[in-house]
């Protein structure tokens, strides 16, 4: 497929498991190894040739309108929800005419990822295929993995497909915060708060949730502590491109 041109950066959560540290600082500008957390994702958009990023903002949201504005590529375009706090899935469907219609990359702006080799994001593209898939998600591992301790997310099938962990289940595949996502799972959608999970949900129902997985260290941090960890991986398994 053509790569997507667009990219929606989930940014407005209140990073409260951050505290005290977000308590002064959007966590999407917590700094990880000399770079706030949304220049990781916005940086691998750009390297992957991501020309247009709509970023939704809420919690501090002064704070990082300010820092974006200083960036050139991708372009910034901000999705305000001051107001009212959308959620993951609901945030995306405020933004949808900004996005237009075809597919587009969805980053959660307080995980990424150390590349090895080619751009996961650009593999992603290239798994892509239109006529089976709704919602293609980029995987990690838990060996792969640094700030996680769940029981993971999903069950890839031989083909791809994903399906939900039962009850007692789990899984060595994790959700790696990094998506392409075709707009028609979103048809006729309520404006208001709503989880992609959900639309996961609704894609795993047709057969057209997808898993890709990627390739190097995906880094989460969710709590103080695992700051020193990801800069730890970042030291390890060196930086992006």
């Amino acid at each position: 497929m053509k790569r997507p041109s667009t990219a929606m950066v989930l940014a407005a959560g209140l990073g409260k498991r951050l505290a005290p540290i977000t308590d002064t600082t959007p966590k999407p500008l917590v700094n990880v190894a000399g770079k706030p957390l949304i220049d990781w994702g916005l940086d691998a958009l750009s390297a992957a040739g991501v020309s247009r990023a709509i970023v939704n903002v809420h919690h501090l949201a002064d704070q990082l309108e300010a820092h974006l504005a200083k960036r050139r590529l991708p372009e910034i375009a901000i999705s305000d929800e001051r107001g009212e706090l959308l959620e993951s899935a609901g945030g995306i469907i405020k933004a949808l005419d900004h996005i237009g219609a075809d597919p587009f990359y969805v980053l959660n702006s307080d995980t990424f990822w150390v590349d090895e080799g080619q751009s996961n994001l650009v593999l992603l593209a290239n798994e892509w295929d239109d006529e089976r898939m709704d919602i293609l998600l980029m995987l990690a591992t838990k060996d792969h993995a640094t700030g996680y301790d769940g029981r993971g997310d999903f069950h890839i099938g031989a083909d791809g497909t994903l399906r939900r962990l039962d009850a007692g289940e789990t899984s060595p595949w994790i959700y790696a915060g990094a998506a392409i996502v075709h707009p028609r799972v979103f048809a006729d959608a309520p404006q208001g708060k709503a989880s992609l999970n959900r639309y996961f949900d609704k894609a795993i129902a047709t057969g057209r949730l997808f898993g890709m997985p990627m390739r190097g260290q995906w880094v989460t941090v969710g709590t103080p502590d695992a700051i020193g960890m990801a800069e730890e991986a970042v030291a390890r398994y060196g930086t992006h491109g």
